[in-house]
């Protein structure tokens, strides 16, 4: 009889321990459905923001953006067309690189003050691009080709021209209006963010001079990206996409691989060796 119970109280606590697992795996199935939701709003985010964006915060990230690239400026392809510097955008697989890209101006007087990162409150928020008739803050960001972290220094409208400095902007041709005067930049770095650790000090502020324009053209009306730019914008995310299913087929295949030959790696290191 003692026995009985004994083996009773053994399926009880069996049976226990097997409603506790249950319970467990219920809440990591519900934790990564979760993590599928959040990506796939996210994603659906990212594909709204080139048509809503006008310069307010309109993405929150946890890691801090890679350093800018260094790459070379394309041709300007006609009078009137405004640089907009490339910048690391957030996806459901992480930061991607959008290229700079000449856009036209939508209205003489238009300048473009580009988007940056800056950290708050635990995050690091995405702060879109605007054209304004003043450039604003964009994070102390040393952009190049003119955005040396405060203002734009590759060109300025003139009598409704743009004139463009060639010291800093890749034009050529009789139709441009041009002139030569040598950029010091404001910030070294290729730091991509500002504030958090590692990132830029720079603030914007109401104290005078180029700051206080910054501060003004922040609070002015803003014009959302154009049609080019949005497009732009998509392609990039597009191609990231595919490349980083691409990069994820091949390394299944290679795991595959790999198994396959019992786990050995022939002609060198497993994974491809170096990229240059």
């Amino acid at each position: 009889m003692f026995g009985g119970r004994v083996c009773n109280g053994m399926q009880r606590a069996l049976f226990q321990i097997e409603r506790i697992e249950a319970m467990k795996n219920t809440m990591n199935n519900q934790s990564r459905g979760l993590r599928l939701m959040r990506s796939a709003m996210l994603a659906l985010v990212l594909l709204a923001v080139p048509a809503t964006s006008f310069g307010g915060v309109i993405l929150s990230v946890a890691i801090a953006p890679p350093v800018l690239p260094v790459y070379a400026q394309p041709l300007c392809p006609g009078p009137g067309y405004m640089w907009q510097p490339g910048y690391w955008a957030y996806g459901p697989t992480g930061y991607y690189w959008v290229q700079g890209t000449w856009v036209l101006a939508p209205y003489v007087g238009a300048l473009w003050t580009p988007g940056y990162w800056g950290w708050n409150g635990g995050l690091y928020l995405w702060h879109a691009g605007y054209w304004g008739r003043h450039i604003g803050f964009y994070g102390g960001v040393n952009y190049g080709f003119g955005y040396t972290g405060v203002g734009y220094a590759g060109g300025y409208w003139h009598n409704g021209v743009f004139a463009y400095n060639r010291s800093v902007t890749h034009v050529s041709g009789a139709n441009f209006h041009t002139y030569s005067r040598t950029v010091v930049s404001h910030e070294s770095s290729r730091v991509s963010y500002n504030g958090g650790k590692g990132g830029l000090t720079a603030r914007a502020n109401t104290g005078g001079g180029n700051h206080a324009m910054h501060s003004a053209a922040g609070q002015s009306a803003h014009h959302s990206t154009t049609a080019h730019t949005a497009s732009h914008a998509s392609t990039a995310h597009t191609v990231s996409h595919a490349s980083a299913a691409h990069t994820a087929s091949h390394a299944s295949a290679a795991h595959s691989v790999s198994h396959t030959s019992g786990g050995h790696a022939s002609g060198g290191h497993a994974g491809g060796g170096h990229h240059r």
